[in-house]
């Protein structure tokens, strides 16, 4: 009979000690449960603040007792709750040097209860952690972006990617600290480009934008071929968006293939009649590769050639200028439409203004002067421009020189002195500039 009483005796504090062993995993989920409660209305309602402080340490201290015991320390739940647990403590813990034990003790445990919980029972907590750790990583990252500390930045911008299974946001954010971290370090552009791929891949309501920064990053990496790719995919995912068009052109004209982007070009201004530059982009075009048919007219050896390949400069002129022209008629104060608009008219004035003073010794003066006189009529087309893109910007070395280049090829005998002075006087401001820097497209 004693023994009997005995073996009752030992099994009730077998599960007297069984249950305050799972009592306190049941107090660190009561307390935490509390802390959420509280937490959700502190903002509205201080008080509440110090209540939901207490709970989430009261949790913590079960918590670890429970993670310490034998019986209780492999289950899911425990895991699970550890991480919530700590990693709200982190969340509201604004000294690195206690949060990040904190973080790197919560992220452990989030990692153990994923593996262990295949059914699933408990994943609101498992939810509710990794939340936390969105919430600290991303306060993380946006102070060090603020302090320009990309690389910092992307680490924590990363790791809050991570927790929330690839939210567009946290994507968002790690891209575009990867690729502020690129300009010190360019292992970070493929971290970028990565990133920036998949916010592609999904429906994210910026990707335009998106378009346009992972086509310069491919630029700043040098793949040329990439950015054009990516480019044109966009246009033909977005083909009413000018500024996906127009960057294409730029691109397009960056990389020397003016004829195949003149139907891009088209393109766009039939979707954006209205924009100057797209005009202005097209005259480009037509003015190198006149620029280009000039140059090789004056290399060729035989007439024949030297006449084709000047006609073709001269056409392609005529076109630009008429592109020019509609980009001025947008808007007249456009400084690189009028400032070209000059160049090209005045471009073929040159040609005859060296050809006239390259003339044999045998031919008449009158022949020279029919030339000057030619050369004339085409640099007085120009000049209206020339001038007007001085004046717009008259720090501009490319406008200031295009207009002495006027006055230095006028021919006027009855002016001379007084177009000189004004070349001169125009060559004592490009001397006074800070450096010689063009400014201009042509």
């Amino acid at each position: 009979m004693k023994i009997k009483l005995l073996m009752l005796g030992l099994l009730g504090l077998v599960s007297a000690t069984t249950f305050a062993q799972k009592g306190e995993l049941k107090n660190a989920q009561d307390s935490y449960d509390s802390f959420t409660v509280s937490n959700a209305s502190a903002q509205k309602l201080p008080l509440l603040a110090a209540k939901a402080k207490a709970s989430l340490n009261d949790a913590k201290t079960s918590i670890d007792k429970a993670s310490a015991n034998e019986k209780t320390a492999a289950l899911p739940q425990t895991f699970a709750l550890k991480g919530a647990i700590y990693s709200a403590l982190a969340s509201q813990d604004s000294v690195a040097t206690t949060a990040e034990p904190l973080i790197s003790a919560a992220q452990e445990a989030i990692k153990k209860a994923k593996e262990l919980d295949t059914k699933g029972e408990n994943k609101k907590l498992i939810d509710q952690a990794d939340n936390n750790l969105e919430i600290y990583y991303s306060a993380i990252g946006v102070k060090q972006y603020q302090a320009a500390k990309y690389d910092l930045a992307y680490n924590a911008f990363d790791n809050y990617r991570q927790a929330s299974n690839d939210d567009t946001t946290a994507v968002y954010y790690t891209a575009l600290a990867a690729s502020n971290a690129g300009s010190k370090d360019p292992k970070y552009y493929p971290l970028a480009i990565t990133n920036y791929n998949k916010l592609l891949a999904t429906k994210y309501s910026q990707n335009p934008k998106i378009y346009k920064y992972l086509t310069s990053l491919y630029l700043n990496t040098k793949d040329t071929a990439s950015a054009m790719k990516t480019i044109a995919e966009s246009v033909a995912k977005y083909p009413t968006n000018a500024e996906l068009r127009e960057l294409e052109i730029r691109i397009g004209l960056q990389a020397g293939k003016e004829k195949e982007i003149v139907g891009k070009i088209d393109a766009a201004i039939a979707n954006d009649p209205k924009n100057k530059a797209l005009y202005y982009y097209e005259g480009l075009i037509y003015s190198r590769i006149g620029d280009a048919d000039d140059d090789k007219a004056l290399k060729a050896k035989d007439n024949a050639s030297k006449t084709t390949l000047s006609k073709s400069a001269l056409d392609s002129y005529a076109k630009a200028v008429d592109f020019y022209k509609k980009s001025i008629a947008i808007d007249p104060d456009y400084f690189d439409a009028n400032l070209n608009l000059g160049y090209t008219l005045v471009r073929p004035g040159i040609d005859i203004y060296n050809e006239a003073r390259n003339l044999p010794a045998t031919a008449s003066q009158k022949d020279y002067v029919a030339m000057r006189l030619k050369a004339d009529a085409q640099f007085d087309l120009a000049l209206p421009y020339l001038q007007k893109a001085a004046d717009l910007n008259p720090k501009s070395v490319d406008a200031l020189t295009n207009l002495r280049n006027y006055y230095r090829g006028k021919y006027d005998p009855a002016h001379t002195a007084d177009n000189k002075a004004k070349g001169d006087d125009l060559k004592k401001q490009i001397d006074a500039l800070p450096s010689a820097t063009t400014t201009g497209k042509n």
